[in-house]
C-alpha cells in the first residue's frame, strides 16, 4: 500500500482505484478508507478514486496527539502531493464533508468541484444533533450503542434486507486514544466564518432523515457557500450514499460532469 509523508512525519496510507478524472472521495468519523468499499465502484466508468486512511486509522500512522480537520486537509494534501496530481474532484461525507470545507478553502487551487454530504459548517452556527440522539449513542453496552448507530445510519427497511457487515460504524483497529482524537477534532470544526471564500463549484447532500447529523445544517451550507447547490433525498438517514446509492451517485456524477 502506498503511503504519502505529512510535513509533522505521519505516514497517510491511501488507495487508488479506477480510470479517468481524480476524484478524492473522504469518509467519516473515526472511518478509515472502508467507508467507501460499497459504493465506490459506481464512480470508475468515468473516474480514478483516491481515499485515504486518515491519520489514527487503518494502515497510517497513529500519533498520539491533537488532529483537526484542518490538519486532515494538509494530509490530504500530503497524498495529491504523492501522486503528482495538481487537481481533483473532491467528495466528503459527515466528518469528511467537514475535512473538504478546508481543503476547498486553504488549497483552493487543488480542488476542481466539491460535494459536501451529510455535514455540518459547525461552531456557533451548525445544528446539532438532539439530546435524545445523544443519548442513544451512549448506551450502556457496546452492543446497545451499536444497534443505535445503525438506526442513525440506516432505514428499518434497509437494515432488514441487509445485515451487514457495515462498513460505516467506525474502524475497529482504532486505539480509544485515536477515536477521542478524532471525535475532538470533529467537535471543534467550525467554517462558518470562511466558507464564502469557497470558489470550487459546490453541491451539498443531505437526506431529508439524517439525525445524526440534522438536514437543517444542508441549507445552512448551500446558503453560504457562494453559487452552492443543494440536493435532498428523501427519506435518507446519515448513510445516504450507501442506501440510497443509485440516486446519490447519480447525482454527484451528473454534477461532476
Amino acid at each position: 500500500m502506498p503511503y504519502a509523508v505529512t510535513a509533522d512525519g505521519v505516514r497517510i496510507a491511501y488507495q487508488i482505484r479506477g480510470s479517468g478524472e481524480w476524484l478524492v472521495l473522504l469518509a467519516g468519523q473515526a472511518n478509515s478508507h472502508r467507508w467507501w468499499d460499497g459504493v465506490r465502484d459506481d464512480f470508475h466508468a468515468t473516474r480514478r478514486t483516491i481515499t485515504l486512511d486518515y491519520r489514527g486509522t487503518g494502515e497510517s500512522g497513529k500519533p498520539d496527539r491533537p488532529y483537526s480537520t484542518q490538519g486532515f486537509a494538509d494530509d490530504v494534501v500530503a497524498v495529491l502531493d504523492d501522486l503528482g496530481v495538481e487537481r481533483a474532484d473532491v467528495y466528503g461525507t459527515s466528518m469528511g464533508g467537514r475535512v473538504a470545507q478546508w481543503l476547498a478553502v486553504r488549497h483552493p487551487h487543488r480542488v476542481r468541484a466539491l460535494v459536501l454530504g451529510c455535514t455540518s459548517p459547525g461552531g456557533r452556527y451548525g445544528i446539532e444533533r438532539s439530546d435524545a440522539v445523544r443519548r442513544s449513542l451512549s448506551q450502556t453496552t457496546p452492543a446497545e450503542a451499536e444497534g443505535a448507530l445503525l438506526c442513525l445510519m440506516y432505514t428499518p427497511s434497509w437494515l432488514a434486507n441487509h445485515p451487514g457487515p457495515y462498513n460505516t460504524l467506525g474502524d475497529a483497529t482504532m486505539p480509544p486514544y485515536a477515536r477521542r482524537r478524532h471525535l475532538a477534532a470533529s467537535n471543534h470544526h467550525d467554517a462558518w466564518d470562511v466558507l464564502p471564500g469557497i470558489a470550487a463549484p459546490t453541491l451539498v447532500l443531505h437526506g431529508t432523515d439524517d439525525q445524526l447529523n440534522p438536514a437543517a445544517n444542508a441549507p445552512l451550507l448551500a446558503d453560504r457557500i457562494p453559487g452552492a447547490e443543494m440536493q435532498m433525498i428523501d427519506g435518507a438517514r446519515h448513510a445516504y450514499f450507501e442506501e440510497f446509492r443509485e440516486t446519490a451517485n447519480g447525482l454527484v456524477l451528473d454534477f461532476l460532469g
